[in-house]
């Protein structure tokens, strides 16, 4: 099978933070199938690390206000479709981000609050069809 992970996900350093997510649980699902590594973020051109965002009346925002929206969805876009291009069965995500929150993301506040909701990203993959899952299901 093939299987799009984000790329925190595997350890690559590409959160806002400049920092990683690494799942060891990710890392176990993953052996003997071929692998996707995404970063919608990074593919839509934004910098490590950079401002964090959220999304805001479903925009995404920086906090002061400043949109970063096409950057998410451009990358978004990219990202499907290397996904489409490498047969993809089932996507892997890390929750509560802006691009990749699978059922929980902030709740554009910047105070750390959660809400239900999907991140640009997951809402273009679930459109599209495709099978996506919070690492934390895992």
């Amino acid at each position: 099978m093939v299987i799009g992970v984000s790329a925190c996900l595997l350890g690559e350093n590409c959160k806002y933070s400049g920092g990683n997510n690494y799942s060891e649980r990710a890392i176990e699902y993953i052996k003997g199938h071929e692998v996707v590594s995404i970063c919608p973020e990074v593919l839509g051109g934004l910098s490590i690390p950079r401002d964090p965002a959220e999304i805001v009346d479903g925009v995404v925002k920086h906090k002061d206000g400043s949109s970063v929206d096409k950057e998410f969805r451009d990358g978004a876009q990219k990202a499907l479709e290397i996904l489409k291009a490498k047969g993809a069965e089932l996507v892997i995500l890390q929750s509560r981000s802006p691009s990749c929150g699978v059922n929980t993301i902030y709740d554009g506040t910047f105070s750390g609050k959660l809400i239900s909701g999907n991140g640009v990203f997951v809402e273009l993959l679930k459109a599209e069809g495709f099978n996506v899952i919070d690492v934390e299901e895992l």
